[in-house]
């Protein structure tokens, strides 16, 4: 993906006394007195804003935070303790901007953090006259926010169009370079694991990977409308009956390439859903009317790990069983397990597939972890991203 790197202009000395807006994520959770209770997305804004202060330049920095409404503002939608937190992160100080939109005072070597963007008139509908005002602003404008990526929106997509110069942050740079190494140019064998409580969710997600992938392993209620389709019995499981003509061509699709789909042969059920339930291993062809399918069986989850360890790039969206119920977590632990020990590079995403990271003290083993949910989504259903696509269209117009 050909697009300008905002590393790169600092490297060459163009960001000095340049007025650089940077639109980060610092959408981070928050308790009822408004407490940051995770700053994960804080910390990775950090470097970027390093990066800009070192170069001279004088920095804007803004995000959203949850879903206010454009033009009404309330204390509990306000960038506040990000800006406390923030200012901590830099050792240094970072005043909150209200109401910034028609001009921001900042010199070269200071930051400012501008207040929620989504509190201004036209934010998420792009209209072009904030995107010319929020351009105006700015020298050169940074995205470093890939968790917004897939949306079009004022500070993502408009600013991009009307800037001087629109490049991407580091943050955002590595996840290009990410997704380009696991889906545009991976090692083969590449095997990817899609799994969630419904098809439908991700169905476009596999109809996509069914032509790119030389294995496709589906975890959760997803597994079980596969087991369904290749006949086995699933008993009371969620499933989605009205998509096994779906499932089936997904199948169909991979066996023609001479890829495949793994039909777990042995499973984990109870019959209940509920975390002290009593755990029975069974083969998959005598799973009982009555029994709830949560988590592949250990035969299942070897043969898995076994082909993880000789794949040559792994790509992982979701966990394969309630890993949350210590009964049913072997599944997603022995494959975890076995990413972290193959060779390949590995790209994990998803709020689930993080947690279970997370659980399993991984992270370091893991090639990339990306930080948007719904944006790596879209980058598996093989969706061009709007924030992608205007940056790209600047360094082309530039070049």
């Amino acid at each position: 993906m050909n697009i300008l790197r905002f590393s790169d202009l600092c490297a060459q000395g163009k960001a000095r006394g340049q007025r650089v807006f940077i639109r980060a994520d610092l959408n981070v959770p928050q308790d009822d007195a408004g407490r940051i209770t995770e700053d994960t997305r804080i910390r990775a804004s950090v470097p970027c804003i390093r990066m800009a202060l070192e170069a001279g330049a004088a920095v804007m920095v803004t995000s959203h935070l949850g879903r206010p409404t454009e033009g009404e503002f309330k204390p509990e939608d306000s960038l506040a303790p990000v800006a406390q937190r923030l200012a901590e992160l830099l050792g240094r100080e970072v005043p909150l901007v209200a109401n910034w939109v028609d001009g921001v005072q900042v010199a070269p070597g200071q930051v400012v953090l501008l207040e929620n963007c989504r509190l201004n008139v036209g934010e998420k509908k792009n209209k072009e006259d904030l995107a010319r005002k929020l351009a105006a602003l700015c020298d050169i404008y940074v995205n470093d926010a890939f968790g917004t990526a897939h949306r079009a929106e004022g500070t993502t997509y408009g600013i991009a169009q009307f800037a001087p110069v629109a490049c991407a942050g580091p943050l955002l740079s590595a996840e290009i370079d990410a997704l380009t190494k696991a889906l545009a140019q991976p090692q083969r064998p590449l095997a990817a694991i899609v799994a969630g409580s419904k098809v439908s969710t991700k169905l476009t997600i596999l109809q996509s990977l069914e032509s790119k992938v030389d294995q496709l392993i589906v975890g959760g209620g997803i597994a079980n409308t596969f087991m369904l389709a290749a006949g086995l019995p699933i008993g009371k499981s969620l499933a989605e009956p009205d998509l096994l003509g779906e499932a089936r061509a997904v199948m169909d699709a991979m066996k023609a390439r001479g890829a495949e789909v793994p039909i777990p042969t042995d499973v984990v059920v109870a019959k209940t859903f509920a975390a002290d339930a009593p755990a029975t291993v069974k083969s998959a062809r005598d799973v009982a009317e009555d029994d709830l399918i949560l988590d592949i069986g250990p035969e299942t989850a070897a043969r898995l790990a076994a082909q993880l360890k000789t794949a040559g790039t792994i790509v992982w969206n979701g966990p394969v069983g309630v890993f949350e119920f210590d009964a049913f977590a072997n599944g997603t632990r022995t494959l975890a397990q076995a990413i972290a020990e193959s060779p390949a590079f590995s790209i994990a995403g998803g709020g689930d597939t993080l947690a279970a990271i997370a659980k399993y003290g991984i992270e370091a083993q893991v090639g990339y972890i990306s930080t948007g949910g719904g944006a790596f989504l879209e980058v598996l259903e093989g969706k061009q991203l709007p924030a992608f696509e205007i940056l790209e269209r600047r360094a082309q117009a530039a070049a």
